[in-house]
Parts: C-alpha cells; structure tokens; sequence
C-alpha cells in the first residue's frame, strides 16, 4: 500500500484544488487504548489527546496499573514491548525481562537436602526477586518513540496515589482470596503490603475504600525527573533493603540494579496463511504461539463451522498440546542456552508434527519434537522441565493517532508478586519462573535453570499481526501464566480462521492444552463442546479458573479499528479521536 499519493495523483488533485484557498476537510484521525483497568485506560487515552505517542500512552498506563492493579503488575516487574512503526512498517521488540542476581545459583529454591523449598517459601522471599526491567524498557522505547518530553506521563498515577484511588472489585478479591500469603508478622518477612492492605483490626480492605500510597507518589516524582533513579539512589536502596530482609534473603544487590540494561530486538516473525504473525523471541514464550498457528495451517483445514464445530477445537487443543511439548522442553534465554528457533518454525517440521493432528482418539501421551534436525547447530539434549509458572500478568494494547502500535505484556510473575515492598510498589517474584531443579531425574540439564544474570523464560507473548501488504492488522496478548500462549492462540483463531471480532474471539470459552489434560472454561463452553472434547478422549477438567485478560485491537478494511476487551478482568476500551 502506497504511504504517499503517487505523482500523478498528486498533480490530479492539485489541479482540482480550489483556488480560494480552502482545503477539503479531513478525517480526524482516531486512536484506541485497551486495557484491564478503567483507570489506566483513561490515563492512556489522556496521552493520546495531549499529543502523546503509543509508547507514551504506555508508560502512563504501566504507572496506574502499577498502582491500581498491584496484582499483576508494576513498575517493580518486568514485560515484552512489540512496537510497530507506521511510517515504515518496521516492527521492534522491547526486552524489560528481570535478571538473576549476579550472586544466583543454581540451587538458590533448593534445601539442603535437594528438595524444593516450595512455591509460596520461594515466592514470599528476597530469593524470588529478579532485577526489575519495566523501567528501563519503557525508558529505552521512549528514546526511540516518545513523543513527549519523559515526565508527564507519570501525572494520572501521581494524582492517584496522592489523591487515593478506589479499590476495585478484582483488586478487592485478590485481597480477601490471598491475603493469607501476605505476611502479617515480621517473623513471616516485611508487613509493608500487610500493613497497605489490611485495617488496624486485620481485615482486608473493601470494595470503594480510598487507598492512598504517598510513596508511590514520591518514586514517581523521582522517575519523572530521571528514569534511571529507579536502579540508582533512594528507590535501589529501599528495593535491597526489602530483598535482603529475613527470612530468605535474596542476593540482589545495588550493583545489580546499576548494572541492568533492557534490550531492543528484532521480533521474531512467521507467516500464516496472507498474513505474518510477530512476537518477543526468547526468553519468552512467544515461539510456541507461532507454532500452534503453523501446525493448524500445516495440518487439516479447519471446517467452514468455526467455533460452531467441535472437530475445530479439538484441532486446536492437539495444537496446542504439541507446541507446550515443545516450549516447555527447548525455550529458555537463549544468551545462556541455544533454542532451536529455526526449527520449531520451518514449515517441514510444523508438516511433521501437523502430521500427529487428526485422528480418531486422542494420544494418552505428547511428548517434543526434534527441531535439531532443522537446524544448523549442533543438537542439545536438555532435561526435562520442572519449571512452575504462575498467573500474576496484566496485558494492553495502544494506537495512536498516527497509526503507531503497542502490544504489551507485563508482569510480577504471581499474585502481587513477592509480596515484598519498596517505594509503594511490589517487588517481582520473577525468579521463580526459572526450574526450581537444575537436572532433571537424569542428571540432564534443564534449560531454563537459574544462572547468575540469565533472564527466566516467561509466558508474555505479546503479539501483532501484519496484512500481506506489511501493514498492521491486529494486537493481542494476555495474562495468566504459561496459559497465556493458549489465550494468545485463541484469539489469533478466532478472528483469523474462524472470521469472528475482536469482542467474540475474546469472548469464546478459554481452552488449555497442556500435557495429558484439556482445561475448558465451564461457565462458557457448551455441554456439547465439552463432551466432545472427552468424546475425543481427552482427559478434560472443566476450569471455573481461566481467568485471561485479552486486550485486542484490529484495523478493519476501511482502516478503522475494533476492539476486544475480557469481562474476565475490569477491561476497558477508550476510542480517542484526534484532530
């Protein structure tokens, strides 16, 4: 598609041009942000108005989700930024994934006899937290694609936080349902978020309480002025303080945070079917969302019945299972291990493993790939995975007025994180998305085993998807841990291939593939599908649990856009538009 008028046409409308000197009026140019929270929705589209770019509209938003939504994430996290250019089609990715302490081991959630220390021990600790990215990515985007000068964007949340907010429903809930992990006696660790979240008599906050966190309100004054005070200074030392604290310190040190550095990428993209499909390389995840779409496109047709058709979704879910198979096996952060990226993707080898799709009876058992043999390098044989991932996410979509696109995913791994607090945030627990075990039982090596400075594989896989032409076409991601690739796929499915919007492709009953079980979402999927699924012979568990929070946008033919925001969360989609 021409970005300018040829000359002819050009010379054309010149010659029709009125010599009065009026102008034909033109359309006013439209933006869309779309989040899981009303609060940083507007804050986005407020940027927007003010001239702002989408990763200016991203940095605000970020801020109040850090504040409003602490359960998922914050600026003490870490995400995935994929940013198309409009003006020269160009797609890059922003890497804000947290790092081990230069001080990790390998063993660091092992006890002395070789045994797990186990998950809520590891996470409510100074152990489980990684050097927080979100900062240094939204700082390294803005340098490239900010708009405005680095500091207003932080005004919505500062108001906020001096002013208070009212607790929503969802934050509410995630009070009252894992309070009880937070520590309330310093014995169990710092009672900071204890003390936040809980009145003098010990009872959780309510819905429509105003919360207030000046000092939230004070490291956003530090950041407006100079991004890099986050990992320098007052904030760096509050953040050691806290993950050095009893019990289970961490090895997190100042140095680590001075020494951090986010990183621009090249996303890693894959063609499907008139389109082409991008996303963050490892050490996310985002390879095995490709790869689901390339054994679908690779294997049998879907039918012309779409999410009507239970042979459909059961293609889907045998997707799914192969390309889980072989994430959990071969991705990890490939600075420290090689990923047979090439291999996971070329299309013979997505023919071979289509190739397992179909059939009668579902396969008792899944098992990886070999991608090696796609490769030029040479092939590794790792253990078998032991890693844990928890759902604790949060994911948004911004256009700008001039057509610039951002698909973020961004984290503290789980249920308000490490529960640990510095400067009004909550730290990360993100080093708990590393394998707890370094070997598997046969002494292989785990690829994604911790090591001092290598960053945890994750499931963010924010995507965007271009037209035939290079021109953007659709954003999506999602929460909710390693279900996040089958969210992700589900939508790319349903607007893609089964030729639904944005709203109903969010809107179909969530389904997880994963190892020898089928979760399906009970409250959305019909007696039908369900009994399909296990007439298929798949072992289904029906789930009241698949909490996603897809945020979608789609550019439409005439070049409008559509939105899709999840009930599941307290989405909110904001059109702006723009003279």
């Amino acid at each position: 598609m021409f970005k300018t008028a040829p000359l002819f046409l050009l010379l054309l409308l010149g010659a029709c041009t009125s010599t009065s000197g009026t102008t034909p009026p033109t359309e006013p140019k439209v933006g869309m942000v779309v989040t899981a929270n009303p609060l940083a929705s507007k804050a986005g589209a407020d940027i927007l108005r003010a001239g702002g770019s989408a990763v200016d509209a991203a940095i605000a938003i970020e801020a109040v989700l850090s504040l409003v939504e602490p359960q998922s994430s914050g600026l003490a996290g870490g995400g995935y930024m994929v940013h198309f250019e409009n003006a020269s089609n160009k797609l890059s990715v922003y890497d804000g994934r947290e790092t081990a302490p230069s001080g990790a081991t390998e063993r660091m959630f092992l006890n002395d006899e070789g045994s797990s220390i186990g998950f809520i021990n590891a996470k409510n600790s100074g152990l489980s937290t990684g050097v927080p990215g979100m900062v240094a990515m939204l700082a390294l985007a803005h340098k490239d694609h900010g708009r405005l000068t680095w500091g207003p964007q932080f005004a919505s949340a500062k108001a906020l936080a001096q002013d208070g907010f009212l607790i929503s429903p969802r934050l509410a809930g995630m009070i009252e349902r894992f309070g009880k992990y937070i520590p309330s006696t310093v014995e169990d660790g710092p009672i900071d978020a204890y003390q936040y979240f809980f009145d003098d008599a010990g009872n959780p906050l309510s819905v429509g309480t105003r919360l207030v966190n000046i000092a939230y309100a004070k490291t956003l004054d530090a950041l407006a002025r100079d991004p890099m005070a986050f990992y320098r200074g007052e904030i760096a030392e509050q953040i050691i303080a806290q993950t050095s604290a009893k019990p289970r310190a961490g090895a997190l040190s100042l140095e680590d945070l001075a020494n951090y550095q986010a990183l621009k990428k090249e996303a890693l993209c894959a063609p499907y079917k008139d389109a082409v499909l991008c996303g963050p390389p490892p050490s996310s995840s985002w390879v095995a969302v490709a790869e689901i779409l390339g054994l679908l496109e690779q294997g049998a047709s879907f039918s012309a019945g779409g999410s009507n058709d239970t042979r459909n979704w059961v293609m889907f879910a045998q997707a799914q299972r192969l390309a889980y198979a072989d994430r959990d096996q071969y991705v990890a952060d490939n600075v420290f291990v090689d990923v047979p990226l090439g291999g996971l993707l070329n299309p013979s080898y997505l023919k071979k493993r289509a190739s397992l799709i179909g059939g009668e009876k579902a396969s008792t058992t899944v098992v990886p790939g070999d991608p090696w043999a796609y490769e030029s390098s040479t092939k590794v044989a790792y253990g078998v995975d032991a890693t844990n991932d928890m759902a604790g996410t949060t994911h948004f979509v911004v256009v700008d007025g001039d057509g610039n696109v951002v698909s973020v995913t961004a984290s503290v791994e789980s249920i308000f994180g490490s529960t640990r607090m510095a400067g009004g945030m909550f730290l990360n627990n993100q080093l708990t998305d590393f394998s707890f075990q370094p070997k598997d039982d046969a002494g292989k090596d785990i690829a994604n085993k911790v090591a001092p400075n290598k960053r945890p594989r994750s499931s963010m896989s924010p995507t965007i998807v271009l037209d035939k032409d290079g021109e953007f076409l659709m954003a999506t991601g999602s929460p909710g841990g390693n279900s996040i690739i089958a969210y992700t796929a589900k939508s790319l499915v349903g607007v893609l291939d089964w030729g639904l919007s944005p709203q109903a492709a969010v809107d179909l009953p969530n389904l997880v593939a994963r190892n020898d079980k089928v979760r399906i979402e009970q409250s959305r999927a019909s007696t039908e599908l369900i009994s399909g699924l296990r007439g298929f012979g798949f072992d289904v568990k029906e789930s009241a649990g698949e909490n996603s929070g897809l945020s979608v946008v789609l550019r439409k033919a005439d070049g409008s856009l559509e939105g899709g925001v999840d009930s599941r969360r307290e989405g909110v989609i904001e059109i702006v538009t723009l003279d």
